[in-house]
């Protein structure tokens, strides 16, 4: 195997956050006194939600505006007289607690581990992201974890990939490999960087034009065979 430095995205990644959210969401808003179903609601919270990620991954919004406003604005689409502060406050307290892994994401750290070192490289929230990690079972296979909230810059920014690797026991270009499911954000952020990239595509989503990862999996289980076939 030709890689040694394994950077790997968190979320839809290695952790299912999608059943994350629904179930810290379903808490949260259950909690503040909410008694229908919830379905329609979580739909345009995601929807909102993915807005301000984008928005702080273009670099025009903050995360502590982005934390506060999908909840403001999602009370307020709804008439909803719930507080937006108290909200995010008890989500991202509750994220943290409902930890679902991708399938086959720990057998994957696991061998990884033995070939060489794996990084986390997450635009999350750093408090989150951290207790998210410390409580599932991949804490035991990873070295370090660099989240765009302490860097100051987001993937796919280059200053954020040159922030992480900074943190590697080692690190050289050409063994590096970038493994994550986000193409405008992973597979861009690697081919900015200069590193390889496997895209994590399980949904078959249509590879864009401009982007070229090296390799393309639909499931995590597919990697030790391709990477054991890498000279």
């Amino acid at each position: 195997m030709s890689y040694n430095l394994f950077l790997f995205d968190l979320d839809d990644t290695l952790l299912d956050f999608g059943a994350s959210e629904r179930l810290a969401f379903d808490s949260t808003i259950k909690a503040l006194g909410y008694k229908e179903n919830t379905d329609q609601l979580f739909a345009q919270y995601q929807a909102g939600n993915l807005a301000l990620w984008k928005l702080f991954e273009a670099g025009k919004t903050t995360k502590n505006h982005l934390k506060v406003e999908r909840f403001r604005s999602l009370f307020a689409q709804n008439s909803l007289d719930f507080d937006a502060n108290l909200a995010s406050e008890r989500y991202l307290d509750t994220l943290p607690e409902t930890v679902v892994l991708i399938d086959h994401a720990v057998e994957l750290c696991e061998w990884l581990s033995t070939k060489g070192e794996i990084g986390i490289i997450t635009n999350g929230i750093e408090t989150v992201q951290m207790r998210r990690i410390a409580n599932s079972p991949l804490k035991d296979y990873i070295s370090f974890v660099s989240v765009s909230e302490s860097c100051g810059f987001a993937k796919p920014d280059i200053r954020f990939f040159e922030h992480t690797v900074k943190m590697a026991k080692g690190f050289e270009l050409a063994s590096t490999l970038m493994v994550g499911d986000r193409h405008e954000a992973d597979v861009q952020g690697a081919q900015n960087f200069g590193v390889d990239c496997c895209w994590y595509n399980p949904h078959g989503i249509a590879r864009p034009e401009h982007l070229s990862p090296k390799y393309e999996i639909t499931h995590l289980s597919q990697m030790p065979d391709l990477l054991e076939k890498v000279a």
